[in-house]
Protein backbone atom coordinates (compact mmCIF):
# COMPACT_ATOMS: atom_id res chain seq x y z
CA UNK A 1 0.00 0.00 0.00
CA UNK A 2 2.87 2.47 -0.82
CA UNK A 3 4.73 1.71 2.31
CA UNK A 4 8.45 3.56 2.32
CA UNK A 5 10.34 0.28 3.24
CA UNK A 6 11.28 1.66 6.80
CA UNK A 7 7.49 2.26 7.59
CA UNK A 8 6.46 -1.49 6.60
CA UNK A 9 9.44 -2.67 8.84
CA UNK A 10 8.95 -0.81 11.42
CA UNK A 11 5.14 -1.72 11.25
CA UNK A 12 3.49 -3.34 14.78
CA UNK A 13 1.09 -5.39 15.33
CA UNK A 14 -0.88 -2.65 17.65
CA UNK A 15 -0.83 -0.31 14.56
CA UNK A 16 -2.85 -2.55 12.75
CA UNK A 17 -6.78 -2.85 12.84
CA UNK A 18 -7.58 -6.04 11.54
CA UNK A 19 -11.38 -6.37 12.01
CA UNK A 20 -11.82 -2.97 10.57
CA UNK A 21 -9.15 -2.84 8.02
CA UNK A 22 -6.42 -0.04 8.31
CA UNK A 23 -3.67 0.54 9.83
CA UNK A 24 -1.91 3.63 11.02
CA UNK A 25 2.02 4.54 10.17
CA UNK A 26 4.00 5.80 13.82
CA UNK A 27 7.26 4.83 13.24
CA UNK A 28 9.56 3.58 11.07
CA UNK A 29 12.15 1.38 11.37
CA UNK A 30 15.88 2.74 10.72
CA UNK A 31 19.58 1.21 11.84
CA UNK A 32 21.27 4.06 14.03
CA UNK A 33 24.93 3.24 14.97
CA UNK A 34 24.50 -0.70 14.39
CA UNK A 35 21.24 -1.00 16.51
CA UNK A 36 17.74 -1.17 15.26
CA UNK A 37 15.75 1.64 16.72
CA UNK A 38 11.78 2.96 15.73
CA UNK A 39 11.45 6.65 15.12
CA UNK A 40 9.55 8.78 14.30
CA UNK A 41 8.12 8.80 10.32
CA UNK A 42 10.09 10.61 7.18
CA UNK A 43 7.53 13.62 8.63
CA UNK A 44 4.80 15.19 10.05
CA UNK A 45 2.50 13.55 6.44
CA UNK A 46 4.26 10.56 6.88
CA UNK A 47 1.66 9.62 10.12
CA UNK A 48 -1.12 8.49 8.63
CA UNK A 49 -3.91 5.55 8.12
CA UNK A 50 -4.34 3.58 5.20
CA UNK A 51 -7.54 1.45 4.56
CA UNK A 52 -6.15 -1.84 3.29
CA UNK A 53 -7.45 -4.00 0.93
CA UNK A 54 -9.54 -7.32 2.05
CA UNK A 55 -6.80 -9.64 0.17
CA UNK A 56 -4.08 -7.80 2.46
CA UNK A 57 -6.38 -8.25 5.74
CA UNK A 58 -6.07 -11.98 4.83
CA UNK A 59 -2.35 -12.03 4.21
CA UNK A 60 -1.91 -10.15 7.30
CA UNK A 61 -3.78 -12.86 9.39
CA UNK A 62 -2.23 -15.75 8.09
CA UNK A 63 1.10 -14.00 8.74
CA UNK A 64 0.05 -13.12 12.15
CA UNK A 65 -0.62 -17.05 12.45
CA UNK A 66 2.69 -18.17 10.80
CA UNK A 67 4.68 -15.26 13.50
CA UNK A 68 2.75 -17.00 16.34
CA UNK A 69 3.79 -20.13 15.36
CA UNK A 70 7.29 -18.99 14.86
CA UNK A 71 7.47 -17.81 18.50
CA UNK A 72 6.22 -20.83 19.76
CA UNK A 73 8.93 -22.46 18.38
CA UNK A 74 11.42 -19.90 19.34
CA UNK A 75 10.10 -20.29 22.89
CA UNK A 76 12.63 -18.24 25.48
CA UNK A 77 14.87 -17.09 22.15
CA UNK A 78 11.47 -14.88 20.84
CA UNK A 79 12.41 -11.18 21.08
CA UNK A 80 8.98 -9.79 21.64
CA UNK A 81 9.11 -6.87 19.86
CA UNK A 82 5.52 -6.37 18.42
CA UNK A 83 6.83 -6.16 14.78
CA UNK A 84 5.18 -7.07 11.98
CA UNK A 85 7.52 -8.22 9.79
CA UNK A 86 10.68 -10.30 11.63
CA UNK A 87 13.17 -12.97 11.81
CA UNK A 88 12.05 -16.17 12.97
CA UNK A 89 12.82 -15.13 16.54
CA UNK A 90 11.21 -12.00 16.60
CA UNK A 91 13.92 -9.83 15.35
CA UNK A 92 13.84 -6.87 13.50
CA UNK A 93 14.59 -7.46 9.63
CA UNK A 94 17.46 -5.79 7.83
CA UNK A 95 16.59 -3.24 5.50
CA UNK A 96 19.28 -4.56 2.68
CA UNK A 97 18.55 -8.09 3.56
CA UNK A 98 14.82 -7.74 2.82
CA UNK A 99 16.26 -6.07 -0.71
CA UNK A 100 17.96 -8.93 -1.45
CA UNK A 101 15.37 -11.56 -0.80
CA UNK A 102 13.37 -8.77 -3.15
CA UNK A 103 16.33 -8.94 -6.22
CA UNK A 104 16.27 -12.81 -5.41
CA UNK A 105 12.43 -13.23 -5.74
CA UNK A 106 12.43 -10.91 -9.13
CA UNK A 107 14.94 -13.42 -10.39
CA UNK A 108 12.93 -16.62 -9.67
CA UNK A 109 9.89 -14.98 -11.61
CA UNK A 110 12.13 -13.97 -14.00
CA UNK A 111 11.54 -10.69 -13.89
CA UNK A 112 13.75 -7.17 -14.11
CA UNK A 113 15.51 -6.16 -11.34
CA UNK A 114 14.03 -3.25 -9.18
CA UNK A 115 14.62 -1.58 -6.21
CA UNK A 116 12.18 -2.38 -3.08
CA UNK A 117 10.97 1.38 -3.06
CA UNK A 118 9.75 1.17 -6.66
CA UNK A 119 7.03 -1.21 -5.57
CA UNK A 120 5.68 2.31 -3.70
CA UNK A 121 5.82 3.88 -7.16
CA UNK A 122 3.66 0.97 -8.57
CA UNK A 123 1.58 1.60 -5.81
CA UNK A 124 1.04 5.10 -7.20
CA UNK A 125 1.16 4.26 -10.76
CA UNK A 126 -1.38 1.63 -10.28
CA UNK A 127 -4.07 4.01 -8.21
CA UNK A 128 -3.94 7.36 -10.63
CA UNK A 129 -4.01 4.67 -13.31
CA UNK A 130 -7.11 3.40 -11.82
CA UNK A 131 -8.84 6.21 -11.61
CA UNK A 132 -7.96 7.51 -7.86
CA UNK A 133 -7.94 11.42 -6.73
CA UNK A 134 -4.11 12.65 -6.33
CA UNK A 135 -5.62 13.73 -3.28
CA UNK A 136 -5.92 10.51 -1.76
CA UNK A 137 -2.76 9.01 -3.50
CA UNK A 138 -1.02 11.68 -1.83
CA UNK A 139 -2.31 11.03 1.38
CA UNK A 140 -1.68 7.34 1.08
CA UNK A 141 1.80 7.71 0.50
CA UNK A 142 1.86 10.41 3.04
CA UNK A 143 3.09 13.18 1.13
CA UNK A 144 3.20 16.62 1.79
CA UNK A 145 2.38 18.54 -1.18
CA UNK A 146 0.18 16.97 -3.61
CA UNK A 147 2.76 18.85 -6.24
CA UNK A 148 5.58 16.12 -5.16
CA UNK A 149 2.83 13.22 -5.21
CA UNK A 150 2.17 14.52 -8.84
CA UNK A 151 5.64 15.22 -9.86
CA UNK A 152 7.05 11.82 -8.62
CA UNK A 153 3.94 10.26 -11.02
CA UNK A 154 3.79 12.44 -14.03
CA UNK A 155 5.56 9.07 -16.20
CA UNK A 156 1.62 8.25 -16.00
CA UNK A 157 0.03 11.70 -17.09
CA UNK A 158 -0.34 10.10 -21.11
CA UNK A 159 -1.70 7.29 -20.05
CA UNK A 160 -4.38 9.63 -17.84
CA UNK A 161 -4.72 11.80 -20.71
CA UNK A 162 -6.05 9.08 -23.12
CA UNK A 163 -8.27 7.80 -20.53
CA UNK A 164 -9.30 11.74 -20.44
CA UNK A 165 -9.82 11.95 -24.22
CA UNK A 166 -12.09 8.41 -24.29
CA UNK A 167 -13.95 9.67 -21.60
CA UNK A 168 -15.10 12.74 -23.39
CA UNK A 169 -15.22 11.14 -26.55
CA UNK A 170 -17.85 8.79 -24.66
CA UNK A 171 -19.77 11.88 -23.66
CA UNK A 172 -19.74 13.34 -27.07
CA UNK A 173 -20.87 10.18 -28.56
CA UNK A 174 -23.61 9.70 -26.29
CA UNK A 175 -24.82 13.20 -26.60
CA UNK A 176 -25.11 12.61 -30.72
CA UNK A 177 -27.43 9.69 -30.03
Amino acid sequence: MGLRQGEALGLRWRDIDLEMGYLRINKQLQRINGAFQLVEPKTPRSRRTVALPASIVVALREHEDRQLNEKRVAGERWEDSDLVFTTDRGRPLDGTVVSHRFHRILDQAGLPQRRFHDLRYSCATLLLVQGVSPRVVMDVLGHSQIAQTMNTYTHVIPELRRDAANRMEALIADRER
